[in-house]
């Protein structure tokens, strides 16, 4: 049985993270063998895959697991992916560029691999980069435009934001990378371009006290009243407490703002289901959308990262809260123990897919995410055995001949695979479940803060810096 494949694991405390490492090693070994220097490997035709979101770059899944290989000790492999960065990685790139998604894993990845290596040629590269989004912020109100062209500058909105807006969880994913950006350049245009998203965002009304998805980045008003804290609204959640947390909890701006936030979100979006399930519901200009969505699923883990600093009163609320979601999204998961795109709660669903077009799974992480976080903060076993079902239905379900795959239908055992291994698979899937199973004192949260690509980024201390200061004064 499970119970009892987990308990022998589990009696080995090194067999767990060895079986994360080898999955790893094979997604690896796949990508290098049949997609090298491409963005993603299609296991089922192995065959590279380019895409239309970070412009001209390549190499996204090189970027995004260098990190994982480094902390995973699979050396030759990082070796591998370094020597590729050295020479391969072209900057001066022309296309159309997610200014979002090349933030989380193209600057977030060399941000990362940076810290954890020392090596100058990753900080070179991400200041480099960083210099070539900055176009982005030339609005009227400073909210930058959601596309960019790396080669010319020339930025502009997605197609299909309404009105021309930008999305708050891409202007509203930048600030810790942005803050490194600054330490590492010594430029504070990287700090000063977030903290003016961040001022205009407190100065505009929110309905409520919610964020709206959308905002124009010419007017700096929202353009239509949907909320979520799933795809579109997200990280910007998440990254107010990552800022608190990475500041050495100074940034009382960023706490201050976060837990207003949440306190919104509870009084208007949280919900019981009949079962008794709680959820995060969406909002649709006052209406509720009872859906919640897989990448809402990442909000256990925040809640309970931000439990301890909230109100001494509502700190096990919060821990609760964290609980109660994260046992949600673990009950979407389906017979094979992998969970749709989206689930309901409407018409007699209980955490349940009720729409053909929602019962994909892409190999997301969120909700091993949220395992993650819990088990570091209270040790509850059912983390780790929870997070084990996950191991078994990705091995069962989602690995193929040449790597792994995303399925098109959660809710049947003869899966139909989408032919896609995500580079987010190998950057935050595996390593969230490595750490999960792994000891606390491997990247131990006093100490690191996770971008919204699982990339960890140090906490910046003050004294530190000061200390720096002073040693710079006395050379």
């Amino acid at each position: 049985t499970t119970e009892h494949t987990f308990s022998l694991m589990q009696s080995d405390r090194f067999v767990c993270p060895l079986f994360m490492l080898q999955m790893m090693k094979f997604a690896w070994d796949n990508y290098k063998r049949y997609a090298w220097g491409k963005n993603e490997l299609r296991p089922l035709t192995r065959n590279g895959h380019i895409g239309n979101m970070f412009g001209g770059l390549r190499g996204a899944s090189i970027i995004d697991s260098l990190d994982t290989l480094y902390v995973m000790g699979l050396m030759d492999e990082y070796n591998e992916a370094k020597e590729w960065v050295q020479t391969s990685l072209d900057l001066n790139s022309n296309g159309e560029a997610s200014l979002f998604e090349v933030n989380i894993r193209y600057v977030g990845g060399l941000l990362s691999a940076y810290y954890l290596t020392g090596e100058e040629l990753f900080k070179n590269k991400v200041v480099e980069l960083g210099e070539k989004l900055l176009p982005a912020f030339n609005t009227p109100t400073g909210i930058p435009r959601g596309v960019i062209n790396l080669g010319s500058g020339t930025s502009w909105s997605w197609g299909w934001a309404s009105a021309g807006s930008s999305i708050l969880a891409e202007f509203g994913t930048l600030h810790l990378e942005f803050v490194h950006l600054t330490q590492l350049s010594n430029n504070p245009i990287y700090t000063e371009k977030v903290m003016n998203i961040r001022k205009l965002l407190n100065k505009i009304e929110k309905p409520h006290g919610l964020y709206p998805n959308f905002l124009s980045p010419v007017s700096g008003n929202w353009v239509q009243h949907h909320v979520s804290i799933g795809g579109l609204g997200d990280s910007f959640y998440e990254y107010l407490i990552k800022s608190y947390l990475m500041s050495d909890k100074t940034d009382e701006d960023a706490k201050t703002t976060y837990y207003n936030a949440l306190e919104a979100i509870e009084a208007n979006l949280v919900q019981k289901s009949p079962g008794g399930l709680t959820y995060m519901a969406e909002w649709r200009g006052g209406i509720l959308d009872h859906k919640m969505g897989h990448l809402a699923c990442f909000s256990g883990g925040m809640i309970g990262i931000g439990a301890d600093d909230g109100a001494p009163e509502k700190r096990q609320h919060y821990l609760d809260l964290a609980a109660e979601i994260t046992h949600t999204c673990h009950e979407s998961y389906t017979p094979t123990k992998l969970g749709p795109e989206a689930f309901r709660f409407d018409s007699g669903a209980e955490a349940t897919a009720t729409r053909l077009s929602d019962r994909y799974y892409i190999l997301r992480p969120e909700v091993i995410e949220s395992y993650m976080y819990m088990w570091r903060l209270t040790h509850d076993p059912k983390y780790r055995e929870w997070g084990w079902e996950a191991v078994e239905a990705l091995e069962q379900h989602c690995r193929v001949d040449s790597g792994f795959s995303g399925i098109r239908d959660v809710y049947t055992t003869t899966v139909s695979h989408d032919n896609m291994q995500q580079s987010f698979f190998l950057s935050e899937t595996l390593k969230y479940l490595y750490l999960l199973f792994s000891d606390d004192d491997l990247l131990p949260l006093e100490d690191w803060v996770f971008n919204t690509e699982a990339h960890p980024l140090p906490i910046i201390r003050t004294n530190c810096l000061q200390n720096e200061a002073t040693q710079d004064k006395t050379l």
